[in-house]
């Protein structure tokens, strides 16, 4: 049985029973309903700024996860950026330089890839212009890094051909200094020992007694060893590549043989005076390029300062040569 309600009549001084139209009572629940319609969006709308969905929450952990990653990725290009700068500045200031080859501009090495629409499909996202710029950033590192690889390619052949090149040119004293008399004569002009004119004199002579021991003075190939050269006499010629021949003149007997192989260091021959020649000695040139050069800048290899010092002093004075 429903609920029969009342109210109380102040004019009759009665109660009367409440009746309820269908119309009015359909109106009040109509509003109802409305009221908790509004009331239930605007607790979505408002209530979703300040409390996250399940769904929601995840999404925000796998964000704050990427940009941790992206945090960390970032962190480790700078320190390879760092260092690949670097070596780039000590291949240019060191390396290069010493093989006095050309120094790679910078704009070469960090010159971007080309291509308008390179980077066309990182369009669109959240983060666009945060994947772009990460994504240039590594095909610059790796443009450098091929650079900087091609670059180290090229100086390892360079040192190789430097170490081959320093193995080959003359660089000591063909006579050891505990053999010498004395050094004779020098490069420059000297007096004639036969017509005691004044002429130029193309190598320096050593007084040694004869059968003194000679060494070639650098890596090479034995190019002649022969008399059949004027006025040398016995006389030895080593190719040393790179344009530079080493001679060794008025010798007594060889110990090499044309076409041989020697080494800086090997005993090629011994002292004698065949030839044009006044006296045992040896005389020495040094020819590059087909021309002949002072052979004084060739002892760096086997002559203490003092030494070289002296000689140069004994070099430079214009006295009589043996030849």
């Amino acid at each position: 049985m429903s609920n029969v309600k009342y109210y109380y009549d102040p004019e009759t001084l009665t109660y009367r029973q409440i009746i309820r139209k269908k119309r009015t009572t359909f109106k009040h629940t109509l509003v109802f309903l409305l009221a908790a319609g509004i009331f239930g969006f605007l607790f979505v709308l408002i209530g979703g700024q300040y409390f996250e969905s399940p769904r929601e929450k995840a999404l925000n952990r796998e964000l704050q996860n990427l940009e941790l990653h992206f945090n960390l990725l970032n962190k480790k290009m700078e320190e390879v950026e760092t260092v690949l700068t670097n070596i780039e500045d000590r291949d240019n200031a060191i390396y290069r330089l010493y093989f006095e080859v050309n120094p790679i501009p910078e704009a070469q090495r960090k010159q971007g890839l080309g291509g308008v629409n390179r980077y066309k499909k990182y369009d669109g996202f959240n983060n666009s212009e945060l994947i772009i710029d990460a994504n240039k950033r590594i095909d610059i590192l790796q443009k450098r890094i091929t650079v900087q690889s091609k670059s180290l390619d090229e100086i390892t052949e360079l040192a190789k051909d430097k170490e081959n090149f320093l193995a080959r040119i003359p660089a000591i004293q063909p006579i050891k200094n505990d053999d010498l008399t004395r050094m004779a004569s020098g490069y420059g002009y000297r007096s004639d020992p036969f017509t005691k004119v004044r002429k130029f004199h193309y190598g320096m002579d050593f007084t040694a007694p004869r059968g003194t021991p000679i060494y070639a003075t650098g890596d090479g190939v034995i190019k002649r060893a022969d008399g059949r050269s004027s006025g040398y006499g016995r006389h030895i010629r080593i190719d040393h590549g790179y344009g530079y021949i080493s001679l060794y003149a008025h010798l007594y007997k060889y110990n090499v043989r044309r076409g041989q192989k020697v080494k800086r260091g090997d005993l090629i021959g011994y002292v004698g005076s065949t030839g044009r020649s006044q006296a045992p000695h040896l005389h020495y040139e040094v020819w590059k390029d087909k021309k002949r050069i002072n052979p004084v800048n060739f002892y760096y290899g086997n002559l203490s300062p003092e030494e070289f010092n002296t000689l140069l002093a004994i070099a430079s004075l214009e006295n009589q040569s043996l030849d």
